[in-house]
């Protein structure tokens, strides 16, 4: 693990002008890392930030001893709040879902939001299941992989008022902000902070359309990165932007040079026209 490479990331993220942090989540390569390698980038990610803005580590363990020993190590290392995805592999129903994250919640020794992202663990919550954990004064939020937007709009319907909806998807940002989300937690906003930034206020300010022509010129962007399974794309290129830390941890490998080749390319176009204008 490279902390000075870390702190440059941090760095970078806190003047794009960003609203909170997510170290270790399946970008953040937290199945590849041991357990001692993720506390030390939490509480590195928590040193940086120094109570600027809230740090936010993930929890991918399936199952939910592991979670919660993960939940007590993230508190120990000075984060302020979990990402606790579904538990996967065991296919539970909905009551084992509502029951899993009900007691999870009350265990914790900090809030949590739900992380739901079907197309890697295949499980989804329904909304009335969210619904009635958005009312546990400890679920505070949640992180929406989910690519269905039906499914989107009626989780945004029925939640507590006081729950923050994230998006998770680049691909969906700006219409799940126009359809009630709080914001994101965007994988290449960790290239281009400022520009992501920039959508969500004019999504904010109801200047939908405008939010929606700038995150078209980011749709050649939003392809290369996902090309191969992330972070591998993003962390070949993150050198344009102060942060040298290229290698990925197994079973991922370096993705194609003339993938790397053709994001550096965009990314220095993107950079130009947008971030740094």
């Amino acid at each position: 693990m490279d902390e000075q490479a870390a702190a440059k990331l941090v760095g970078h993220l806190l003047a794009g002008g960003v609203d909170g942090l997510l170290p270790l989540g399946g970008t953040g390569e937290y199945g590849a890392l041991s357990r001692a390698a993720r506390i030390r980038i939490a509480s590195a990610c928590a040193e940086c930030v120094a109570g600027r803005v809230p740090v936010i580590a993930g929890v991918l363990d399936p199952g939910y001893h592991d979670a919660l020993a993960a939940a007590y190590d993230f508190a120990s290392a000075g984060v302020d709040a979990l990402l606790v995805v579904t538990p996967y592999y065991t296919n539970p129903t909905q009551a084992g879902l509502c029951d899993y994250f009900l007691r999870f919640a009350d265990e914790s020794p900090l809030p949590i939001l739900l992380y739901e992202i079907p197309y890697r663990t295949r499980i989804a919550l329904d909304p009335e299941v969210t619904h009635l954990l958005s009312r546990h004064e400890r679920i505070i939020g949640m992180k929406v992989c989910n690519t269905d937007m039906y499914h989107f709009l009626r989780v945004v319907a029925g939640v507590d008022k006081e729950f923050a909806v994230l998006s998770g998807e680049d691909s969906l940002f700006p219409l799940h902000v126009a359809a009630g989300a709080n914001g994101g937690i965007v994988v290449t906003a960790s290239l281009l902070p400022r520009t992501w930034r920039r959508m969500f206020d004019l999504v904010s300010q109801g200047r939908t359309q405008e939010a929606l022509l700038l995150h078209r010129k980011l749709i050649p962007l939003i392809n290369l990165a996902f090309a191969e399974t992330n972070p591998g794309p993003l962390k070949s290129v993150l050198d344009l932007v102060g942060v040298d830390a290229p290698e990925v941890l197994a079973p991922l490998v370096q993705p194609a040079f003339e993938l790397q080749a053709r994001l550096r390319s965009e990314v220095e176009h993107l950079l130009g026209a947008y971030e740094n204008a």
